[in-house]
């Protein structure tokens, strides 16, 4: 079915919001500041010379990344991913990734990967009493929401999200003014604010489920406009949408996609949702990241362009070598804030920490567990 309504900041004039011509500022897409470290919480900082201990140590941990991260480079990134795991074990910490992380951190220094859903699932099981997100602030405030008695950290606060930038918890409460008694279902990637708005959150790999579980005839869908229109192709729901959107998928085309095939037509192409309609045209498959990754895992093709996050394609091969990983993909500027060095720093003088309103907290909460107690 398609979208009934696509609603944004120019649809709403008496609409507070840091934005220039209805745009996103581009300061807006940083989030906002962590708390500071901990004073006298710091260690100190350990030796990052590769030696052959260092060599022994991370032997196993080379194996699992060989085939993406070349021989040479190695010793610049073993010191410092041996520190950080021995830190992990000091702190009494846990490390969640995201499938986007690079795959030092994803396949070396991370307890648990996954996608969105994944993550704030795991996350609720999470014993030690740090969390360090490897990720972008969203993912660390759903943490946060799920754990907040343990200690949260992001190791760069300024991994922020275009998509969690597009929409506002104003503009949910405007949302709900022009459609009174409409459900509002909210995607993962929106901060806390927008979450403690809505009724429910859902993730890519869950969203259709979650949009039919209310039982309703319409529901506003926000803030991702292109997988709320891959989710109205797949229900009867009337879904609202509102015009935000990712701006690593946002970039992939149709054209691009039929010139790949032109040059080979025996090659795979998959795709997340929340690219264009054209994109998803042209792909063999349609999914979240980890259905993306499950397909690539039981249909092994030879050749494969995975129209998502670049890191995610490297992760992909890193498990699956026999696989040929074809570009194009594009690289998410505010994951890419996530690194080895600043982890070691977060976990040496806990920085930086992720703090909620408990107020804002508790109502953010409901959607996000309303959404993991969903009965599938």
């Amino acid at each position: 079915m398609p979208i009934t309504g696509i609603y944004g900041p120019d649809d709403f004039a008496s609409r507070p919001h840091g934005r220039i011509n209805g745009q996103v500022n581009v300061q807006d897409i940083s989030s906002p500041r962590a708390a500071p470290s901990r004073a006298g919480a710091a260690l100190p900082m350990p030796s990052l010379e590769w030696t052959p201990e260092v060599e022994r140590a991370t032997a196993s941990l080379y194996e699992r990344v060989k085939h993406v991260i070349p021989p040479i480079e190695w010793p610049l990134l073993a010191p410092t991913i041996k520190a950080i795991n021995e830190l992990k074990r000091a702190r009494n910490a846990v490390i969640l990734a995201h499938n986007y992380q690079a795959p030092e951190i994803f396949h070396c220094v991370a307890d648990i990967g996954g996608d969105s859903l994944q993550l704030a699932v795991e996350a609720t099981k999470v014993k030690a009493g740090i969390i360090v997100q490897c990720g972008v602030h969203f993912m660390a405030e759903t943490s946060k929401l799920l754990n907040p008695d343990k200690t949260v950290l992001i190791p760069d606060s300024r991994a922020g999200c275009s998509l969690a930038a597009s929409i506002t918890g104003a503009d949910v409460r405007l949302l709900r003014e022009k459609f009174p008694g409409v459900p509002v279902v909210a995607y993962v990637n929106t901060s806390a604010e927008v979450k403690a708005e809505v009724d429910i959150c859902c993730t890519s790999s869950n969203a259709v489920q979650v949009v039919e579980s209310l039982n309703a005839p319409s529901v506003i869908f926000l803030p991702d406009r292109y997988l709320a229109t891959y989710v109205a192709s797949k229900t009867d729901v009337k879904i609202i949408a509102w015009k935000g959107a990712c701006e690593v998928h946002e970039r992939f085309t149709g054209d691009e996609l039929r010139n790949l095939r032109d040059g080979d037509p025996t090659v795979q192409i998959i795709a997340h949702p929340e690219c264009p309609p054209d994109v998803l045209a042209e792909a063999d498959f349609t999914g979240s990241t980890a259905h993306m990754i499950n397909w690539v895992r039981n249909k092994r093709p030879r050749r494969l362009v995975m129209i998502t996050e670049c890191s995610m394609a490297d992760n992909v091969r890193a498990e699956l070598p026999d696989v040929e990983m074809l570009r194009p993909c594009n690289l998410c500027p505010h994951m890419k804030r996530i690194t080895l060095a600043n982890i070691l720093e977060s976990l040496r003088t806990l920085r930086e920490e992720v703090t909620i309103d408990p107020a804002l907290a508790m109502r953010a909460r409901r959607s996000v567990e309303r959404m993991i107690n969903l009965k599938n």
